[in-house]
């Protein structure tokens, strides 16, 4: 891993909240000299430390009010094409392969209960290998955004 400090991990910190904050912007809530602090992002990028500067879009705004997991069980000897047509499918926002009860946790969005209910029963269902699904809405969300820190600095 490359080498990092404490004004490296504040920087991580304060783009995970806002990747669009300007130079000077984040050095004066740093502490920090601009210059260094864009050699340090410039250092940081290079590294693979910060992989890409990318926006949130609200999906709210655009009507997709329903998200849901969906927990999948399947046969393992289908999973990469249970995964490939899982990932062709517009309402999918994320793939995980788990532990547990489940073998895949998927994450979607949809604009209505209908259109969950499409996705889930007429096409997630429906994929060759998938054995069964198990579908949470959520109610509520409460988010908190990432703080790093040296494995030192916490103690």
């Amino acid at each position: 891993m490359a080498k990092i400090d404490d004004i490296d991990m504040k920087i991580l910190s304060e783009l995970s909240k806002d990747a669009s904050i300007s130079v000077p912007k984040l050095s004066k809530k740093i502490n920090v000299n601009p210059s260094v602090t864009y050699s340090r992002i410039k250092r940081l990028t290079k590294k693979q430390l910060i992989k890409k500067f990318t926006i949130e879009v609200n999906e709210s705004a655009l009507g997709y009010n329903v998200s849901a997991l969906i927990g999948l069980n399947i046969d393992s000897k289908n999973r990469e094409a249970i995964l490939e047509e899982i990932q062709k499918l517009n309402s999918v926002r994320d793939i995980f392969e788990v532990t547990g009860r489940f073998d895949l946790i998927v994450k979607v969005k949809a604009r209505s209960l209908e259109e969950l209910h499409e996705t889930v029963s007429s096409k997630m269902g429906r994929i060759n290998g998938v054995m069964h699904t198990e579908t949470f809405i959520e109610m509520g969300r409460r988010e908190r955004s990432p703080v790093y820190m040296l494995e030192e600095s916490r103690k």
